[in-house]
């Protein structure tokens, strides 16, 4: 059962939005007379089989709709545009900042959606905004900052929209003639600089990052940008992803792809530990290793992968970007957001690389199509790679995060809630000896109290279904996403506890915390406010894996000016304390927590 730290009542947790496929199954009855948040809404209905639903999801007129939620709060507020704050503010303290918590807590997202009277179409395309959460000694400074990139600085200048973004495509300069006008349409797209996804450390600098091949380096005291540091610059990757994975000795892992004549390719990256040089970037940074994609003109889109203590595991998922369609955008006016599409009738591939040989496993881990963004860990044991990921039967979510959706009100939001697959978290469990006498079409995994499954279906060939990471509860909140574990400690090896964000909205609503032993679940919520992301913060000389802290920043739409900082004590997840912002804050992607202790 899940646990209510503080003032939710039995009504406000019940209702559950059920889906298709195991534990999205909506075949399950709600409990009659329940409600969702201060809202009552309708009772969620049966869905047809699988099969017809695929024909249906062909059609946009037509739209597949996993969950019957009605009355959601309008939520326009979060991606308003705001004015950055960049000489820190004294915050509110409401109840105890402990005062063993010393350190940054930094976050990005987008915080500016219009220029002039240009406005950007897709959640992701908003200029990005770096915020500082000072904590000492039981108090909060705040303080934000617009990253000055190329993108923000064109922007600003000219007052309209210069440089396209993943779901904007900018329109030609007003001030070249007819003729310069309609040869620009024949460019190729520049990458954006925008990066507005998270925070990163290279050889224990703090970078901020998105999705092409451009980072900025930022200073964390002042957020001010220091230098723009391009990838493809040391090694041959067209971008990299904003969430790399970290090695206790600092050597980072991270994934990139390139293109040429033979097709895509995935690259497998490795960064360095330290710097020889103090002005050093990405010195050093190699390949590990390259993957062709499957579909040479349409690979797969990524947007992290898993880590354990020898591999990398590449996760190829039926999201397909088609290459054709993006280097003619600027002539067709698609965005790169109009060139995803979900194939359902693909596999998912899980691709393994050792780390150290960079040598890819002869053997293709197959699962059902789905879609996957954040992974929660990965650990060996046993002879086996347990990966645990957050992952949904559907893939379409993108292209649902426009801001006009976000802004929408009434049977409108409900409608593109309803068709948003769920998130649950799932664990897959991977046989590492595929021996010639291994056996064909029986389950290879003999873990205890595991209801994973790898039967061998072919040479090379093994099939992989998985175990759901959560109890019936957690439909009541949406499912589970923006993952976070003890990640100092405990990635890449067994651990009991994660955190995540439910999604009784298009947005967290809820903060989650999940126990593997028993899979019961804690929950923070308070109606009408959007927690994002937990970071799990350890205090001194912790002892055990949940002695600490989870931090979040609470977007509050229904009051103006009263953003705070969330403090939940990691164990109990009780509510310690919060330092509310005098200052609006759009709801945002990702962040960290720099100590300095």
């Amino acid at each position: 059962m899940a646990r209510r730290p503080h003032g939710v009542s039995q009504s406000e947790e019940s209702i559950k939005l059920h889906s298709y496929l195991g534990e999205t199954d909506a075949s399950k009855e709600q409990d009659n007379n329940k409600g969702f948040s201060s809202k009552k809404m309708d009772t969620v209905k049966h869905h047809k089989s699988r099969s017809t639903e695929d024909k249906e999801s062909k059609s946009r007129k037509n739209p597949k709709h996993f969950t019957d939620v009605h009355g959601l709060p309008c939520i326009e507020r979060i991606v308003t545009s705001v004015e950055d704050t960049p000489e820190p503010i004294s915050t509110d303290i409401i109840g105890t900042i402990p005062n063993w918590i010393h350190g940054n807590f930094l976050r990005n997202g987008p915080g500016k959606f219009e220029i002039g009277n240009h406005r950007f179409n897709h959640w992701f395309d908003g200029m990005a905004l770096l915020h500082q959460f000072k904590i000492s000694n039981g108090q909060v400074t705040y303080k934000s900052r617009f990253l000055s990139s190329d993108s923000y600085q064109s922007n600003k200048d000219q007052d309209r929209i210069v440089m396209s973004e993943f779901g904007t495509v900018t329109m030609p300069d007003p001030c070249k003639n007819v003729f310069q006008r309609f040869l620009s349409r024949f460019e190729l797209p520049k990458p954006t600089d925008n990066a507005n996804v998270s925070f990163v450390t290279y050889k224990g600098d703090f970078y901020v990052s998105t999705e092409t091949n451009i980072m900025h380096k930022v200073d964390p005291e002042t957020l001010e940008a220091t230098q723009k540091v391009d990838w493809s610059k040391f090694i041959a990757v067209n971008g990299a992803t904003a969430h790399p994975h970290t090695e206790p000795d600092g050597t980072a892992y991270n994934m990139g792809n390139s293109y040429s004549t033979k097709g895509a390719y995935y690259n497998i990256i490795r960064v360095p530990p330290t710097k020889e040089a103090e002005e050093e970037t990405l010195e050093g940074t190699t390949v590990l290793c390259s993957i062709p994609a499957e579909d040479k003109t349409k690979p797969s889109y990524y947007h992290s992968f898993a880590m354990s203590e020898n591999y990398v595991v590449f996760i190829e998922q039926p999201i397909k970007m088609d290459l054709l369609k993006i280097v003619t955008g600027k002539l067709t006016r698609k965005s790169i957001s109009n060139c995803f599409s979900w194939n359902p009738k693909l596999n998912t591939v899980l691709h393994l690389i050792h780390k150290h040989t960079g040598k890819v496993s002869p053997i293709q881990y197959l699962a059902k199509p789905m879609s996957t963004f954040h992974q929660i860990n990965a650990y060996e044991e046993h002879g086996f790679l347990i990966i645990d990921l957050c992952a949904s039967d559907g893939g379409q979510a993108i292209a649902n995060y426009n801001i006009q959706n976000l802004r929408k009100s009434g049977e409108a939001l409900d409608e593109v809630y309803n068709t948003l697959c769920r998130v649950f978290p799932r664990r897959f469990v991977l046989p590492l000896r595929i021996e010639p006498g291994t056996p064909y079409n029986q389950n290879l995994i003999d873990l205890p109290n595991c209801t994973a499954t790898a039967v061998r279906t072919g040479k090379n060939k093994v099939f992989c279904t998985h175990e759901d990471l959560h109890g019936e509860d957690l439909h009541m909140y949406g499912g589970l996403e923006f993952p976070q574990i003890n990640y100092g400690k405990y990635n890449m090896h067994p651990y009991r506890y994660f955190y995540g964000c439910g999604f009784r909205h298009l947005v967290g609503d809820t903060l989650l915390k999940v126990d593997l032993q028993g899979k019961e679940m804690k929950v923070w919520e308070d109606p009408g406010l959007y927690p994002s992301e937990p970071v799990f913060v350890p205090c001194p000389n912790a002892t055990e894996e949940d002695d600490g802290v989870i931090l979040s920043v609470v977007i509050t739409p229904i009051k103006d000016k009263s953003t705070f900082l969330l403090v939940l004590d990691a164990k109990t997840f009780e509510e310690l304390g919060r330092a509310v912002v005098p200052v609006n804050i759009p709801y945002g992607f990702h962040g960290t927590f720099s100590s300095t202790a």
